[in-house]
């Protein structure tokens, strides 16, 4: 199993879709990788050597990935935030920053607050 910027990258996958373990990389990256390095998007990680793999590693760690990547999006949230936009105070309150619609279809974002009332009548007694 190698591992490529901190992530244990599957042996038994084609090379295109293994990639796509490592955060920041998609499948369109990852092609694109291997496309650069010539080598065969259908081969399987398990039969690159290990020069393979290390030039792999290096192309790997000249793109932001994994935890530099993550850092990167936090610190635009909070900068948004701080300067009081109007994405960071979405942010800020939960809810949709990219102009969806929030009064029927933001469940996910808003948490299911699906709230049902009853008549208002109070449960019967039960017998005893």
């Amino acid at each position: 199993m190698a591992r490529i910027s901190g992530v244990n990258i599957p042996s038994e996958k084609r090379a295109e879709i293994a990639l796509t373990y490592i955060y920041g990389i998609g499948l369109t990256t990852s092609r694109k990788i291997l496309r650069e390095l010539k080598f065969n998007v259908n081969t399987k990680i398990k039969d690159f050597s290990d020069e393979q793999i290390n030039q792999l590693r290096k192309k790997i760690e000249s793109i932001h990935v994994e935890g530099e990547l993550r850092r990167e999006k936090i610190t635009n949230i909070k900068r948004l935030k701080e300067i009081k936009s109007y994405r960071g105070s979405r942010h800020v309150k939960g809810l949709p920053a990219r102009g969806q619609r929030s009064k029927t279809n933001s469940r996910t974002v808003r948490g299911n607050k699906r709230v049902t009332m009853g008549s208002g009548k109070a449960p019967s007694a039960q017998k005893t």
